[in-house]
C-alpha cells in the first residue's frame, strides 16, 4: 500500500463536508433535477468569476469540446490546429464533428508552440484549439493575434486550468468559445461528470443551449440537430460550493509546487517551467525523466504513487491510424510522452507527504 497516494479526493470533500452535503440535499429536496435553479445559479456564478457573459453547463468537458466545434459550424472538410501532445479528448472534439485535426508540436511549457502555427494554416483551416495542459496557459496573446490575422476561430480547452492566468487575464477569456471539465480531479471538480462552455457571443450562447437540449429552445420544437448533454442539478449545486474554495485550492497546490521546485535537486529529473506572465495552478505537477520507468518503480518502492500523462500521443493512437502518422513525425511530443511522470499534488495533501515525495525523487540515482 502506498504511503502517498497520487490523489485522495475525499480529503477535499472532508474539508467542506457540511456545505457539500447541504447543497446536495437542497437540490434533492427541490424536486427539480435537470435544467433548474441550481444550474442557472452556477452558470451565472462561474461565468461571473471568469469575467464572461454566458456559461452553458453540460454533461462533461468532452461534450463541451464537441459542442464548441459544432456551434462554430466546423465539420467535414475543415481542419482545426491543435498541439500534438494534447490529451485525446481534445482531439475527439474535432473528429466527432467530422473535421480533421492538424497537429503542431508543443513548446517547452507543454502548450502549443505558437511560432509553428502559421505554417500549418491553409484554406481548409477553420480554428485553432490550444489546450492549456497541466494548469498553465498557452501563449494566448500570440495565438489570438494569429487567429485575427487569418480570420480563424479560437476554442480554448481549459479542462486543467480553472483560475490560471496570463498577464492577469484568465484562461478561457481569449477565445470565441472556451471549454471546461469539472471531472472530480480537476481544480474545480464535481462529484461525477460535468462540464461548461463560456462565450461572450449571444448567438453562440443561444446555439449551444439548443445543441445541449436536442436542438430545441422549446420542448418538442427541434430547430437543429442537437444532443442531450445537461449538467444535473446536484452537480451544479456541488460545484457552487467548490467554486467558493477554488482560489484557496489553487493556492495550496501552488505552495506544494513551489516546494517541489525549490527542494527537488536531482539532475535526472526535469522540472516544469513557468511561462513569463503566467499564473500556473498546477492541476498536474509534470516532471520528465529519461529513465521514467526506473523512476516510477523507485517512487513506488519509496511509498509514493505517480502517474503518467500521457504515454500515447493522439497521432500514434490506434483510433487515428487512418490519419497516417508514424513515430518520428512529432519528436518533441513523443519525447514528452516517453519521459513525463506526474508527482502527487492535491488539496488535502500534508506537508509530511510533500516531504516524502521530495525525498523519494532526490534519492533516485540516474
Amino acid at each position: 500500500m502506498n504511503n502517498v497516494s497520487f490523489t485522495v479526493l475525499k480529503r477535499q470533500f472532508d474539508l467542506h463536508q457540511n456545505e457539500y452535503e447541504n447543497a446536495a440535499i437542497r437540490a434533492l429536496r427541490s424536486g427539480w433535477y435537470v435544467l433548474g435553479k441550481e444550474l442557472r445559479t452556477f452558470e451565472s456564478s462561474f461565468s461571473e468569476y471568469m469575467g464572461m457573459k454566458f456559461g452553458i453547463g453540460v454533461n462533461s468537458g468532452q461534450d463541451a469540446l464537441i459542442l464548441a466545434v459544432r456551434a462554430l459550424g466546423i465539420g467535414p472538410g475543415d481542419e482545426v490546429i491543435i498541439q500534438a501532445n494534447a490529451y485525446i479528448a481534445s482531439v475527439l472534439g474535432i473528429t466527432e464533428n467530422g473535421a480533421t485535426p492538424v497537429f503542431v508540436e508543443p513548446d517547452q511549457f507543454y502548450g502549443i508552440d505558437a511560432d509553428k502555427i502559421e505554417a500549418a494554416i491553409n484554406s481548409r483551416t477553420k480554428a485553432i484549439l490550444p489546450v492549456h495542459l497541466y494548469g498553465q496557459m498557452c501563449d494566448m496573446e500570440k495565438i489570438s493575434s494569429i487567429a485575427r490575422k487569418h480570420n480563424l476561430f479560437v476554442i480554448e480547452d481549459c479542462a486543467q486550468c480553472h483560475g490560471a492566468m496570463l498577464h492577469g487575464k484568465k484562461a478561457g477569456t481569449y477565445s470565441d468559445i472556451s471549454c471546461f471539465s469539472f471531472y472530480p480531479t480537476k481544480p474545480l471538480g464535481a462529484m461525477g461528470d460535468a462540464g461548461m462552455l463560456l462565450t461572450n457571443d449571444n448567438s453562440y450562447d443561444e446555439k449551444l443551449r439548443m445543441l445541449r437540449f436536442y436542438g430545441s429552445k422549446v420542448k418538442y420544437v427541434n430547430e437543429i440537430t442537437g444532443i442531450n448533454t445537461r449538467m444535473d442539478e446536484i452537480q451544479a449545486a456541488i460545484l457552487g460550493v467548490g467554486l467558493q474554495y477554488l482560489e484557496e485550492g489553487n493556492q495550496r497546490r501552488t505552495q506544494i509546487a513551489q516546494r517541489y521546485l525549490d527542494e527537488i535537486s536531482n539532475s535526472a529529473v526535469i522540472l516544469p517551467q513557468v511561462r513569463t506572465g503566467c499564473t500556473h495552478v498546477y492541476h498536474i505537477f509534470a516532471v520528465r525523466a529519461r529513465k521514467r520507468e526506473m523512476l516510477q518503480r523507485h517512487m513506488e518502492a519509496c511509498g509514493v504513487q505517480t502517474q503518467v500523462h500521457y504515454p500515447i500521443p493522439p497521432h500514434l493512437s490506434p483510433c487515428y491510424a487512418e490519419l497516417g502518422y508514424k513515430r518520428g513525425d512529432f519528436p518533441i511530443t513523443e519525447m514528452y510522452a516517453d519521459e513525463e511522470i506526474s508527482l502527487p499534488i492535491y488539496v488535502g495533501m500534508t506537508d509530511e507527504e510533500v516531504s516524502m515525495v521530495i525525498e523519494a525523487v532526490n534519492s533516485f540515482e540516474k
